[in-house]
C-alpha cells in the first residue's frame, strides 16, 4: 500500500481524502475540481503530523496528560492544554517533513509568496459537527522560517482548551483526531465575508451573504457588524439588504500578521456589494451546494472584479432542535420593555441573569443559566457558551462566531445590538428572543421541562400532531414571499394580510421612480412574482392583499426618495388609500398586477384598501378598478378598519358593497387613544384593550354580521390568545395571526368555541329546569 505523502496539492485532493487533509483541505480540493475560483494551495497532511508525534516521541506524553481530564474544570483544562501545546511547540520538526514543506512553498513563488496557514482537523467541517474556529489560522505569512513556525503552531492548536473541550463534548477521542495544515496563497481581499447557500436555520433557498471591507477575518470573528444581503434563489433577486456602519477592517501588516484599522469615514456606511456581485456570489454558493448535495457555509473574498471562494463546508444547524430554551413562539409570563434590538441569530426564548464577559479572564464567572453578554464571542468562550441559556453581542451578524456556535448548541442568541455591554449590567435579569432579535427587561415564566424548536419546525409539528377544526377561520399574516411556504405549513385557512409594501421596499426604488423612468412593467413584474408565490402556497384559500401603505419616510432612502415630501408626522400623512387615489399612476401599477393575477385564474385573491376614513374612498377606488378593466362584481374587495371614523361609519361601508373588513389594531389603537406606538416616552400608555377601542371593534363586528360581511383582524392583537378569545365571543368571523402564533391561536379558537357551546347548553338546560 502506497504511503500517503507529507504534502498534497489541491488538484490531487478530493472529498474522500478527509482522513489525510482534514475537512478544510478536502473541501478546497473538491472545490478546485468543480471549477470554483480557489487560490492555489498545498496541504501538509495528517500523516505528516502523526509522523511528527511518533518521531519526536510526543505521542505517549500527550495522551497521558489528556487521559482522565475533566474538561468541565476550567482551570485543569487550561493547565493541561498549555502543557501539551508547549510540548508540540518545543519539539523540532523532522527534517524530511520540513524539506517537503519548504519545497512546496518555494514552488508557489520562489519562497516569497504571502500565504495564509490554516488548520484543517480531520474531525473538522464534517456534516454533523461544526468545529469552526477550534484550531488556529495565521495570515500574512512570508518566508521559510515563518511558514514552518506557523505550521507547527497549527499543530499545537489541536490541543487548545476550546478544541479539547469541544471534542470531548462531541464524543471524539483525542487519539483518533489528527490535523492537517493548508498553506494557501493569501488573497489581499478588498472586500470579503461569509455566505450561507441556504438559510442556516430553515433551509429555505435564501442565500445569505455578509461582507465588509478588508480581510474576511473581520466578519468571521465578529470584529465588525457586516452588511447583510438576502438573495432569493427562486425569485432570482436580492430581497433584503442591511447596510451597516463598518468602523474597522483587518488588513495585512508588513510581512507578518494582520492589524485592525479604522475605515475612512466616507466608506463606513457605503454598501460593500452591488446586486450583481451578490448574484455572482449566490451562483457560486448554488454550485457548491449542488455539488455537495447539502447547503454550504462559504467564505469569499474579492480583488477588483475577481471573486475567490476561500472555504466551503456543510451547514450543520438546519433543523437542529434547541434544548435549553422556551418555545420561540410562546413564552409565558409578563415581559418588560424591549431594551435592546439586534439580529435574531439563533431562535428560541431564554431568561436569566446577565454576565458580561470582556475577556477570557471573565469566563470563570459564568454559571449555568446565565445570559452571556460580550462585544463578540470567540472560540475560547465555547465552554462558557455551552453553560449559558442565551447569548447577546454588540457586534456580528448571522454568520459570526456567536451565531454559528449558538445555533449548533441550540442556544438562543441576539447579535449586533451595538451597545449590549454598555446597556446591560451584571446580574440584571433579561429575556432574549433569538428569532426576533429582541432583548426584554425581566424574565419570561417558562414551564418546567419546556423545550424549544425552530419556529418553522414548531409550526409544522403543531399542525401535524392533530388538525383542529374551528368555525372561526384562522388565517396568517405574510410580509415576504420567501415566508409563504412556512406560512402555509402553519395550517392556516388563508392569508388575512399580505403586505405588499415589504415587496416594494425590497426593490430599493420608489413607485414614483419606476413611473418617472418609464419602468412600470418592471415594477408590475416584480410585484406579480412576489404575490404569485404566496398565492401558489395557498391554493383554493383566500389571500387578502393590502394595497400599498408605506409612510413617506420609509421611501426617503430609496432611489426616487428625493421626490418624497417632508412630513412632520408620516403616520398621519400621505399614505394608504388617500395616496393611491391622488397618485393614480401608482395605484394603476398595483391594479394592473392584481388584474393579471385574476386573469390567470387566481380568484382567491382579495383586495384590501388601507387607511380608509369614508365610504367615498372605497367607492372611488372601485370605480378606478372598473375603469381599468376589472370586473369589480366578480372579485372580493374589502377595507382595513384602522381609523375610528371607519369603524363608526362601517354600516355605510357595508352598504357601499365591501366584501370583507379587517381590523388593523396597531393603527386603530394609536388613532383612538392618541398614543404614538413608536414613541418610547408613551409606550407604557399604549393600551390595546382600552374600553374605547373594544367598543369600536364590538360595534363594527355587530354591523358586519348584520350585513353578512366577513369581519376579521390582522393587527398584532390577532396573535394575542386573550384578545382572540374576546373577539370570538363578540362574533368575529376570522382571525389572522403571525406565522408562529397560528397553532396557539387555533387552539384558543377551538377552546373558546367549545366553551361557548357548553355555556349555551348549560344556559338552556337551566332555563328548562326553571319552567
Amino acid at each position: 500500500m502506497t504511503e500517503m505523502p507529507n504534502v498534497l496539492w489541491l488538484d490531487e485532493i478530493s472529498k474522500d481524502d478527509i482522513p489525510s487533509v482534514g475537512g478544510k483541505g478536502a473541501s478546497l480540493g473538491e472545490m478546485t475540481s468543480v471549477g470554483l475560483p480557489v487560490p492555489k494551495a498545498f496541504v501538509v497532511t495528517a500523516q505528516a503530523f502523526r509522523k511528527f508525534l511518533v518521531e519526536t516521541g510526543l505521542e505517549d506524553s500527550i495522551f497521558t496528560l489528556l487521559s482522565d481530564l475533566d474538561v468541565d474544570n476550567n482551570e485543569a483544562l487550561e493547565e493541561v492544554s498549555q502543557s501539551v501545546k508547549d510540548l508540540v511547540l518545543g519539539a523540532k520538526m523532522p527534517e524530511g517533513i520540513k524539506e517537503e514543506v519548504l519545497a512546496a512553498y518555494a514552488s508557489m513563488g520562489d519562497g516569497e509568496m504571502v500565504v495564509a496557514v490554516r488548520s484543517s482537523a480531520t474531525a473538522e467541517d464534517l456534516p454533523d459537527a461544526s468545529f469552526a474556529g477550534q484550531q488556529e489560522t495565521y495570515l500574512n505569512i512570508k518566508g521559510e522560517a515563518d511558514v514552518i513556525e506557523a505550521v507547527q503552531m497549527c499543530w499545537a492548536s489541536l490541543y487548545g482548551a476550546r478544541a479539547i473541550y469541544y471534542r470531548a463534548k462531541q464524543g471524539f477521542d483525542d487519539r483518533t483526531v489528527n490535523i492537517a495544515v493548508v498553506v494557501q496563497q493569501l488573497i489581499g481581499s478588498e472586500k470579503s465575508g461569509v455566505m450561507f447557500s441556504s438559510h442556516p436555520v430553515s433551509g429555505e433557498p435564501l442565500t445569505i451573504i455578509e461582507g465588509s471591507w478588508g480581510l474576511g477575518e473581520a466578519v468571521v470573528s465578529g470584529s465588525v457588524s457586516p452588511d447583510k444581503y438576502v438573495y432569493d434563489r427562486r425569485l432570482k433577486r436580492v430581497v433584503d439588504r442591511l447596510i451597516s456602519n463598518k468602523e474597522y477592517m483587518i488588513v495585512p501588516v508588513g510581512e507578518h500578521g494582520t492589524e485592525l484599522v479604522e475605515i475612512p469615514k466616507d466608506r463606513q456606511d457605503e454598501p460593500v456589494l452591488t446586486d450583481t456581485e451578490v448574484e455572482r456570489l449566490a451562483e457560486f454558493g448554488r454550485i457548491s451546494e449542488e455539488h455537495y448535495g447539502v447547503p454550504q457555509d462559504l467564505e469569499w473574498g474579492t480583488v477588483g472584479d475577481t471573486i475567490y471562494i476561500l472555504q466551503s463546508r456543510p451547514i450543520t444547524t438546519i433543523g437542529v432542535n434547541a434544548h435549553k430554551a422556551a418555545p420561540a413562539a410562546a413564552p409565558a409570563g409578563e415581559l418588560g420593555a424591549i431594551i435592546l434590538e439586534g439580529n435574531g441569530a439563533s431562535p428560541g426564548v431564554a431568561s436569566g441573569p446577565v454576565i458580561i464577559v470582556h475577556d477570557v479572564k471573565d469566563l470563570g464567572k459564568v454559571r449555568d443559566g446565565d445570559i452571556l453578554v460580550a462585544k463578540m464571542t470567540n472560540p475560547d468562550m465555547v465552554p462558557a457558551m455551552r453553560k449559558v441559556s442565551g447569548i447577546v453581542t454588540d457586534e456580528g451578524g448571522m454568520t459570526c462566531h456567536a451565531a454559528i456556535v449558538s445555533r449548533e448548541l441550540g442556544t438562543p442568541a441576539v447579535v449586533g445590538t451595538k451597545t449590549a455591554t454598555k446597556t446591560l449590567k451584571n446580574g440584571q435579569v433579561v429575556t432574549i428572543d433569538g428569532e426576533k432579535g429582541l432583548v426584554f427587561e425581566g424574565a419570561a415564566a417558562v414551564p418546567a421541562g419546556a423545550q424549544a424548536v425552530p419556529a418553522a419546525q414548531m409550526v409544522g409539528a403543531a399542525v401535524a400532531q392533530a388538525p383542529i377544526i374551528t368555525a372561526t377561520s384562522i388565517k396568517v399574516n405574510v410580509s415576504m414571499p420567501e415566508a409563504a411556504t412556512r406560512a402555509a405549513n402553519s395550517g392556516a385557512d388563508g392569508v388575512g394580510l399580505l403586505r405588499i409594501e415589504h415587496l416594494i421596499l425590497g426593490l430599493n426604488k420608489t413607485p414614483g421612480w419606476f413611473i418617472k423612468n418609464g419602468k412600470e412593467e418592471e415594477f408590475i413584474s416584480e410585484l406579480y412574482t412576489g404575490i404569485k408565490t404566496v398565492l401558489d402556497a395557498f391554493p383554493g384559500k383566500p389571500v387578502w392583499v393590502r394595497t400599498l401603505d408605506a409612510p413617506t419616510d420609509e421611501f426617503r432612502n430609496m432611489l426616487g426618495g428625493e421626490d418624497e415630501p417632508e412630513e412632520h408626522n408620516p403616520m398621519l400623512g400621505w399614505r394608504g388609500i388617500r395616496r393611491d387615489l391622488q397618485s393614480e399612476a401608482q395605484f394603476r401599477m398595483q391594479v394592473e398586477t392584481f388584474k393579471r393575477l385574476w386573469d390567470q385564474g387566481y380568484d382567491n385573491l382579495g383586495l384590501m384598501f388601507p387607511l380608509v376614513s369614508h365610504p367615498d374612498q372605497f367607492v372611488r377606488a372601485k370605480e378606478l378598478l372598473a375603469g381599468w378593466g376589472v370586473d369589480v362584481d366578480a372579485v372580493d374587495l374589502g377595507i382595513m378598519i384602522e381609523i375610528p371614523a371607519c369603524a363608526i361609519l362601517i354600516e355605510d361601508f357595508c352598504k357601499a358593497g365591501i366584501s370583507f373588513a379587517s381590523f388593523g389594531t396597531n393603527d386603530l389603537i394609536q388613532y383612538t387613544i392618541a398614543i404614538d406606538r413608536n414613541n418610547q416616552l408613551v409606550t407604557p400608555m399604549y393600551w390595546p384593550k382600552h374600553p374605547a377601542v373594544l367598543k369600536l371593534i364590538h360595534d363594527a363586528i355587530a354591523v358586519c354580521r348584520e350585513y353578512d360581511v366577513e369581519c376579521s383582524i390582522c393587527g398584532q392583537a390577532g396573535s394575542d390568545p386573550k384578545m382572540v378569545e374576546w373577539l370570538i365571543r363578540n362574533g368575529i368571523t376570522s382571525v389572522s395571526a403571525n406565522i408562529d402564533a397560528v397553532p396557539k391561536i387555533r387552539e384558543t379558537a377551538a377552546r373558546t368555541e367549545k366553551r361557548m357551546i357548553l355555556d349555551a347548553v348549560r344556559s338552556r338546560n337551566a332555563e328548562e329546569r326553571n319552567l
